[in-house]
């Protein structure tokens, strides 16, 4: 007689899928952690690794602010192009204004084409 094939046995699952099994209820309950966490944040986080509580001095709120000299050319290069803009946008906006010029060579005459 074979006791594995008889109609009363138990069902017996294959090792992959017990494997497989294995690993998707792992990640159900990763993933209702993570839900929980999400959802209760009055809980905290708690952590026992020494690494988690060291000073970095270099970022605190205490430390002086230290910029690049590219980003803080390309900062104000920015700065005056929407100062630009903005003076034109003001200028499109109030055509009462006026146009003021002084630059001479806008008073000047043509004598070649007068009558």
């Amino acid at each position: 007689r074979n006791y594995f094939n008889r109609a009363s046995a138990p069902e017996v699952e294959d090792d992959e899928f017990a494997d497989e099994r294995a690993e998707v209820l792992a990640e159900a309950a990763a993933l209702k952690q993570l839900a929980v966490d999400y959802l209760h944040p009055e809980v905290g986080v708690t952590s026992v690794d020494g690494a988690c509580f060291g000073r970095n001095y270099f970022n605190r709120a205490s430390a002086p602010e230290v910029e690049d000299d590219e980003f803080a050319d390309e900062r104000a290069e920015v700065l005056a192009e929407a100062a630009a803009l903005k003076q034109l946008a003001v200028d499109y906006l109030h055509p009462e204004v006026g146009v003021t010029s002084v630059d001479g060579a806008c008073f000047g005459r043509n004598y070649f084409n007068r009558a």
